[in-house]
């Protein structure tokens, strides 16, 4: 049981779909200037965002205006690709179920450390400041604002940011994700945009597109949503 675990991790987390992604150099440093411009931006607006007071009617714009810049600036970037999974030694269909499990997985190690964070009263406070704001929102709208998100931000990292960067993409898009959710002020906010980023950096290396971190990204951020107001 052990050892097909072990295969099913690497064949959908380490193991890369044959592909071929090549841009000119040109193509590249256009990326590269776009994604720049576009993650500094995208921090302020975050930042701006949570910063916003609890039940303020302006809370729902500024999250969709973050949105907004991702997703601008992501298909400004260039082409984006959807990525496959690994069958045998060739490409096979798009990634569903394994990053649904992923994102699955990811919810239950969260869930389980909120019952540690709980107990620690400065971290206690930081979840219960962004989950402020679903305690006095619409739940509904929340849910497909938070999917949204979670589309958009996949789109930029793992889609523009990841092609734009030839050398080491899974740990430069993780930081910078790291990066600008630290303009949140919120350190377990920061920490779970480490684990996440990684994961689904995984992701995208082994699949060759954005698929598979888009589902992952919102299957999680949807369960914190929706499970972690009972623990807190």
């Amino acid at each position: 049981m052990i050892g097909g675990v072990v295969r099913g991790l690497r064949h959908t987390l380490w193991d890369r779909v044959p592909r071929d992604h090549r841009e000119s150099d040109e193509a590249l440093r256009r990326r590269q200037w776009v994604t720049g411009v576009v993650v500094v931006v995208g921090a302020v607006v975050l930042g701006l965002s949570l910063r916003i007071e609890p039940g303020s009617g302006w809370f729902y714009p500024a999250t969709l205006g973050l949105a907004l810049v991702w997703v601008v600036g992501a298909f400004a970037s260039g082409p984006l690709h959807l990525g496959r999974t690994l069958r045998g030694e060739e490409s096979g269909p798009r990634p569903v179920l394994a990053p649904l499990v992923y994102g699955a997985l990811l919810a239950v190690v969260f869930v389980a450390g909120a019952l540690v964070v709980r107990q620690i009263p400065w971290l206690d406070a930081q979840v219960r400041h962004v989950l402020d704001h679903a305690d006095q929102g619409s739940i509904p709208l929340l849910i497909v604002v938070t999917a949204i998100n979670g589309v958009a931000e996949e789109l930029f990292f793992r889609g523009a940011l990841y092609a734009a960067t030839p050398r080491h993409p899974v740990a430069v898009t993780t930081a910078a994700y790291t990066l600008a959710t630290v303009a949140t002020g919120n350190v377990m906010l920061v920490f779970a945009a480490v684990l996440l980023g990684a994961l689904v950096g995984l992701e995208r290396r082994a699949t060759g597109g954005i698929q598979a971190p888009v589902i992952t990204h919102v299957v999680w951020s949807v369960a914190m949503l929706v499970a972690l107001p009972a623990f807190f």
